[in-house]
């Protein structure tokens, strides 16, 4: 089949499953690629496996400084709709090209593309996670907290409410506008049908186990976690998880992220001292790197809030690694507690006890070790999602040939 790929993804874990999937599709179909500029093209470079790479130039609107800077949601307001016409003149150019099938990914400002909503061409949709900042409440920082005056004001501001209303409105319409909707698990499912009123596909993703894999390295004194520096990561959680743990097994923790807010750092490193707890950050590592630093650790430690999917557990089980993971959304389907690591509630004391009690046990540690390998490759390879993929790719492109044959 012709399929076009859409996506303006930066570098992270909705790019790397892109990258894996595209590959793999390249063996059986043409693949042309269309993004933007704005998109990250280096990371997980999926030009190697497309016939054409069409880059459409995009960049946001220049934010104002202060005193102006009430003005920043409506300038983000009209990023959406010159986002929206740009997608818009995409779909065209990609009906014009007579493909059998369109497989578009996550746009990181608009998340689902405006140019769902005009191609006549079948499309299938990845949706990793609905814009969840419109739909979870914000978690607790002291650095964003304001004053009663400041708060009364940004109540009365427009131009927050009015980008709101624009992303919720253009995301909703785009998202219905896909043939088909896939997502990355069965909370994930349930949510964007809550959201959207659609009943997406569950494809699951997968784990690169040629990299990921199994190294002959002794491990080291010190636990790992994997993610952006943000609060939705739940690395503070971790910090005072850590800080329960009986000072004699407490580890190092090593944090590795692909980007980092400047004040979130600045306030896990202050909550790191006040808790007595040794944490190191690591920044944009090489993949061999990474995959290293899995297997040297004790135990990889993950407890993002209500991570829809979740690509660390599976490359630390594929390193042989056990997990120790908070019992909530995708994570429930990819760690099997008590096998290949242990799930507790979002409670640190719980958590510390579990984290503990495998650094005490290394013999129940290697246990789950090596059931984590073997788990992962029986069922996280990446051939069972693309085949799953495939198929509605497929699928899709029927479609056109009967309102084809019917017209």
């Amino acid at each position: 089949m012709k399929i076009a790929i859409y996506h303006n993804l930066p570098s992270g874990g909705g790019k790397r499953a892109l990258f894996e999937m595209a590959r793999r599709l390249a063996t059986e179909h043409t693949l042309d690629v269309y993004t933007l500029s704005s998109a990250n093209h280096e990371f997980c470079d999926i030009r190697p496996y497309s016939r054409q790479h069409h880059v459409f130039n995009y960049r946001p609107l220049p934010l104002a400084r202060s005193p102006f800077g009430r003005i920043n949601q409506g300038i983000r307001s009209a990023d959406l709709l010159r986002l929206r016409n740009l997608q818009k003149n995409i779909a065209h150019k990609i009906d014009a090209a007579g493909y059998d099938a369109v497989f578009v990914h996550n746009c990181q400002y608009g998340q689902s593309p405006a140019l769902l909503q005009y191609l006549q061409t079948p499309s299938v949709y990845y949706c990793a996670e609905p814009p969840r900042q419109l739909y979870e409440p914000p978690l607790w920082r002291p650095y964003t907290q304001r004053s009663r005056l400041r708060a009364a004001i940004d109540r009365a501001d427009p131009f927050p409410a009015t980008y709101r209303y624009t992303l919720a409105r253009l995301d909703r319409v785009n998202t219905r506008s896909a043939s088909v909707v896939l997502t990355n698990s069965s909370y994930s499912y349930e949510v964007l049908y809550r959201i959207y009123g659609v009943f997406a596909k569950v494809c699951y993703l997968g784990v690169d186990t040629q990299l990921f894999r199994c190294l002959s390295v002794p491990k080291a004194d010190y636990v790992l976690s994997v993610g952006a520096m943000r609060p939705d990561k739940g690395f503070d959680f971790l910090l005072r998880s850590l800080a329960c743990v009986d000072i004699a097994y407490r580890p190092r923790l090593i944090i590795v992220s692909n980007f980092a807010e400047p004040r979130e750092c600045a306030y896990l490193d202050q909550l790191a001292r006040e808790s007595g707890v040794t944490v190191e950050f690591r920044s944009l590592i090489a993949d061999e790197e990474l995959t290293r630093l899995y297997n040297q650790a004790l135990l990889t430690l993950y407890a993002p809030v209500m991570e829809p999917f979740g690509f660390v557990a599976l490359e630390s089980m594929a390193c042989g690694t056990p997990v120790v993971g908070v019992r909530e959304a995708g994570v429930r389907e990819s760690v099997a507690d008590g096998f290949t690591g242990v799930l507790t509630e979002r409670d640190p004391r719980q958590f510390a006890d579990a984290v503990e009690g495998l650094l005490r046990d290394s013999e129940r540690r290697t246990a789950y070790g090596r059931n984590s390998r073997a788990y992962v490759e029986e069922r996280w390879h990446w051939e069972r999602c693309v085949d799953y993929l495939s198929e509605h790719l497929v699928n899709a492109a029927r479609q056109k040939s009967v309102r084809i044959g019917g017209a």
